[in-house]
């Protein structure tokens, strides 16, 4: 079932070019890849992170499932994987990622799995987070609040005790 390997035999010199060995034991158990070798080979990369330069001014929502990298300035909710505010950037809107790194200044809600305040930060508003680190030097004005999943949008907060009579669910024909 198993043979010895051809490359071990003294037939052979060191110093010659040999081409891949063709062991059948490997190629048995490797796909066939003839023709599509760099494709099948090559893992599957990670996009890079959009770049909002610092002279780019934009009015609007931003909605990505990749990462963003802002530079300038947004008026407006941005939604993303990994968000980076950068140390001249201004975002005024809600912001909502799995990672948040803030260098420079956000006014308005921050929600994020892990979010990160830079010395260079300045927040204007809440922070909802499963983790949080918050440099020395960062400027933070605002609540901060740790809930299990922040990027759901529910509070954690009990709800208040119903009073009065509750409201018909639907109007009943007599």
């Amino acid at each position: 079932m198993f043979s010895k390997s051809k490359i071990n035999e003294p037939a052979q010199k060191p110093t010659e070019a040999k081409p891949a060995p063709t062991d059948n034991r490997l190629d048995s158990a490797r796909p066939d890849t003839s023709g599509t070798e760099f494709k099948a080979s090559a893992p599957k990369a990670k996009p890079p992170a959009s770049v909002l330069s610092s002279d780019l001014h934009v009015t609007g929502n931003l909605k990505t499932t990749g990462d963003i990298q802002v530079e300038g300035t947004i008026e407006g909710d941005i939604r993303a994987h990994l968000l980076t505010i950068g140390e001249g950037a201004t975002v005024k809107g809600e912001v909502i990622a799995d990672d948040v790194v803030i260098n420079g200044r956000i006014v308005g809600r921050v929600r994020g799995l892990k979010v990160r305040l830079t010395s260079t930060a300045r927040v204007e508003g809440d922070i909802i987070h499963k983790t949080i680190a918050i440099e020395s030097g960062a400027h933070f004005e605002g609540s901060v609040q740790r809930q299990e999943d922040p990027l759901s949008g529910k509070s954690n907060a009990p709800k208040p005790a119903a009073t009065g009579n509750p409201a018909p669910a639907a109007a009943k024909p007599a």
